[in-house]
């Protein structure tokens, strides 16, 4: 039954790995717009309705599909090879990304609040978190070093 699932799987594994990725690029440059435009005239709430919308309607679903997809592909036999060492990478970078959705979350709560410390740049730096894993899953399931 898995054999004729696994197409279908793996399909709604990378819709949902590309929509949680937008995600991921996208929030951090929301950031970036609430820090250096927040303050003009009514602008913070509407960065905070948009941050919200982005990590509740999209993000999310997009992340738990992922990783729910992601493991049932990883209990298929034929999918992984235990003994190479690209299953770890992937999945140490796997946990990176979970942190750093994590992080977008709790920053986003912390701007509702009106407690937000961070600068611009700041968030620019940190909008580099998710290539940086990006590469390093890829590479990990591509090329499976």
């Amino acid at each position: 039954m898995l054999v004729t699932l696994y197409p279908w799987i793996k399909a709604l594994h990378i819709m949902a790995v590309i929509s949680w990725m937008a995600g991921l690029f996208y929030l951090p440059r929301l950031f970036v717009y609430h820090v250096e435009r927040g303050s003009e005239a009514g602008m913070s709430s509407v960065f905070e309705v948009m941050e919200l919308k982005l990590l509740r309607v999209i993000m999310n679903p997009a992340m738990i599909t992922a990783w729910a997809t992601g493991l049932i592909l990883a209990m298929m036999p034929w999918v992984l090879n235990f003994a190479a060492i690209w299953p770890y990478s992937k999945f140490a970078a796997l946990v990176g990304m979970t942190w750093f959705h994590i992080w977008c979350a709790r920053r986003r709560r912390i701007f509702a609040q009106g407690g937000n410390t961070l600068t611009g740049r700041q968030y620019r730096l940190m909008n580099e978190v998710p290539t940086v894993l990006m590469v390093v899953i890829v590479l990990s399931v591509v090329v499976k070093f």
